[in-house]
């Protein structure tokens, strides 16, 4: 899947060691589906060859603004003009502390500087990753510059924390190449959750029979975790309950790691009081053991099993539906059926039972542990199906169609 397909990054270097980052970010750019023009600073060529960049973008290195090439193929030596006009956004990385202060004053002494000052604002917007020095990064000019630049309306990205090429470890590093690319795809999907609290379980819950037995499922958690992403990066604020489950956490994304049915339960009651919509993503176990052994249960020899008896789990989702703030429209929830057969039936059935708004279906066996997946959406007024593609593209479009359903709900909400 190519997220950026048809964009057009100008990328630009300013000096610095993470000017090697660029080399990679380039590549995973290009490999994403954009066109990449590079722009570079004196000083960041001091760190990486405009012949390696090149070579990454397939077009030609600007770094000057008397380059007699012909800049946008206008011909007419204006780069900092004919550069950005096509341009679906300027990513500045590395973006130095010089640079960045360069940018607060509208500083202009260099083609990338100049070009950054004479796009136009309200179709090319500004996208820096900064790269300092620890010291450098937590000095108050730094963040004062920090926050005009955001008062601005310059996108300042974070930065990452660890060793340093000085030697020393702190924050300042410029986030690395697939993070830079996570960052650069979710700030152009559309916002369409923008200041709105999400809350998403995912994956399985294991119940646990004795120290080194218990009962789970199949559950993989990729569903739930590409939902995360997807509400992050549709400008929501995201909490994700996982339970136990092998998965980075996404970019953005509040994690909040649970075992069981009920740890998940004591999670959710934490988090919810502010959340505005809830997903409920999560394979939760329907019973667990109503007793569980301190040691391991052994084989004594004789052949005789042990004797498991059960209980049911809370209900989560019917609970949270249940709740006054999702009963007054403060709350938007949606819930998850997995299913071996009968999806239609099933998901229909569960979401009256539940008192859900939306009930979103897939067949279990078919899409656990997998990275594909297809989507029944079932409501009210009756059913939407999302055919078979990528999770993350699913979610995507879940996550509009939440958003969607969500506003008009709430609407009517108020209008009772």
């Amino acid at each position: 899947m190519k997220d950026l397909t048809g964009k057009h990054i100008v990328l630009g270097l300013s000096g610095g060691i993470a000017c090697y980052k660029a080399a990679e970010l380039c590549r995973a750019l290009v490999k994403a589906g954009t066109t990449v023009q590079v722009v570079m600073t004196d000083a960041a060529m001091q760190f990486i060859t405009p012949v390696t960049m090149q070579a990454l973008s397939g077009r030609p290195v600007f770094s000057s603004q008397w380059d007699p090439r012909e800049a946008g193929g206008v011909g007419n030596s204006m780069a900092h003009i004919n550069l950005t006009r096509e341009a679906d956004a300027i990513l500045v990385a590395p973006a130095s502390a010089d640079f960045m202060s360069k940018l607060l004053h509208g500083g202009a002494d260099d083609l990338l500087s100049l070009m950054c000052l004479a796009r136009p604002i309200d179709k090319v917007p500004l996208i820096v990753a900064p790269a300092m020095n620890r010291e450098m990064w937590a000095n108050p000019a730094t963040q004062r510059n920090v926050a005009q630049l955001k008062a601005d309306g310059i996108h300042v990205l974070d930065v990452g924390q660890g060793d340093q090429a000085c030697g020393e470890v702190g924050d300042g590093r410029m986030l690395e190449a697939d993070e830079l690319l996570y960052e650069v795809t979710a700030f152009f999907q559309p916002k369409v959750l923008a200041g709105q609290h999400v809350v998403v379980t995912a994956g399985p819950t294991y119940e646990a029979i004795d120290p080194v037995r218990g009962i789970t499922n199949l559950s993989s958690g990729k569903m739930g975790f590409a939902i995360a992403r997807a509400a992050y990066e549709a400008g929501a604020s995201v909490t994700l309950v996982a339970g136990p489950v092998s998965l980075p956490t996404p970019r953005g994304v509040q994690r909040v790691d649970v075992k069981s049915a009920r740890n998940m339960q004591l999670a959710l009651e934490l988090h919810m009081d502010n959340a505005t919509v809830f997903v409920s993503a999560a394979a939760v176990a329907d019973w667990r053991p109503a007793s569980s052994s301190d040691q391991k249960i052994k084989k004594d020899g004789s052949g005789q099993v042990p004797t498991l008896s059960f209980c049911e789990n809370p209900d989560l989702l019917a609970g949270i539906a249940a709740s006054e703030r999702a009963q007054n429209g403060q709350l938007y929830c949606v819930g998850f059926a997995a299913e071996s057969h009968d999806l239609l039936h099933h998901a229909q059935t569960k979401r009256a039972r539940k008192g859900v708004p939306l009930l979103v279906g897939n067949i279990g066996p078919a899409t656990f542990g997998q990275d594909h997946n297809a989507l029944l959406l079932v409501d009210e007024t009756g059913v939407v199906e999302f055919p078979h593609g990528d999770k993350l593209s699913l979610s995507r479009q879940l996550v509009a169609d939440i958003a969607r359903r969500r506003a008009a709900w709430v609407a009517q909400a108020d209008s009772r």
